[in-house]
């Protein structure tokens, strides 16, 4: 081996040895732990994911504000939300446990634009022939429609209503119960209220926004009376009065509220277990008629059914 390549090996041998430095040199000043780098990546993916959300929600809070900008302009320019009767609804509406401000704006232009839109679907329907109605009835299947229309959304109304009074009267006693040991370890009120409804929130929601919600009133309305008499308001139920009565004349005249809560309690439990038994006492009478119409008959024809073949028979 001649001196020349001797020189090109060596310089190649250092020009590599060179690079295998700095590359060592590079990887010992941005090496990191696995573990640094995964939490790194964890957080990366959360604040794409966190953006991607909030542009979302900013896109779906647009979408909504418009259509409820809508709403709100077709109403005022109707006067739907002025007088007594938008108290009225607005009352309703509490009761049936739309609390949003915004509730009464989307009632109101459903309840105006319901009848129309199933008005005219039914002209469409029966106009070309779909329904196979006749020309003499279709006029009244369309004010049939629009009447509909007019109804649904105050019989909606009316069944949330009436169920969540039913699930506020089933769901009290044990709310009760909680409000007892929150009450008996030292909470005020509003503190036992805060305190039940953030327990009860996956359980029993509708008395945990209640709670909830008159814990805020307790809290920030100047009069505490008023608070409470908003909460009777809201439930529209005998019980939940029957509990207002009861933390008033707590106040009012420093009866202990622990017993007056636990009293409340046995009271609505035993009312509720003297309903399921009512229930239970008038099943026998609900199923005669259909034990006289479905099953009797069946069962005498196939006692009957033999002994009449083999006269047949036998003619």
């Amino acid at each position: 081996m001649d001196l020349a390549s001797t020189e090109k090996s060596f310089v190649v041998m250092v020009a590599a040895a060179t690079f295998v430095a700095f590359w060592a040199t590079w990887l010992a000043i941005t090496w990191e732990p696995p573990i640094e780098a995964r939490l790194r990546a964890l957080r990366t993916r959360r604040m794409k994911t966190r953006s991607e959300q909030g542009a979302a929600a900013t896109r779906a809070a647009s979408t909504k504000e418009t259509s409820l900008g809508l709403m709100r302009q077709i109403a005022d320019r109707l006067n739907l939300l002025r007088g007594s009767a938008a108290d009225q609804t607005t009352r309703k509406l509490r009761r049936a446990g739309f609390l949003s401000r915004d509730a009464s704006v989307v009632y109101v232009f459903i309840k105006l634009a319901l009848p129309l839109a199933l008005g005219f679907l039914m002209i469409l329907l029966t106009s070309s022939g779909l329904l196979g109605v006749s020309e003499d009835m279709s006029l009244v299947v369309c004010i049939g429609a629009v009447l509909s229309g007019f109804i649904m959304p105050e019989v909606y109304l009316k069944n949330v209503t009436s169920r969540r009074r039913e699930v506020l009267n089933y769901v009290l006693p044990e709310g009760l119960d909680l409000l007892t040991i929150c009450v008996e370890a030292g909470l005020s009120i509003d503190a036992a209220f805060r305190r039940v409804s953030r327990e009860m929130q996956s359980s029993m929601p509708e008395l945990a926004a209640e709670f909830e919600l008159t814990a805020i009133e307790l809290t920030y309305l100047p009069d505490r009376q008023q608070a409470l008499e908003n909460m009777a308001e809201r439930s529209d139920s005998p019980a939940v009065a029957a509990l207002v009565n009861a933390l008033r004349q707590t106040e009012k005249y420093g009866t202990p509220l622990a017993n007056s809560l636990r009293i409340l309690s046995q009271e609505f439990r035993q009312t509720r277990a003297s309903k399921a038994e009512e229930k239970g006492a008038r099943m026998p009478a609900l199923m005669t008629v259909p034990l006289m119409v479905f099953i009797l008959p069946t069962l005498i024809t196939v006692l009957i059914a033999p002994a009449i073949m083999s006269m047949v028979a036998l003619t």
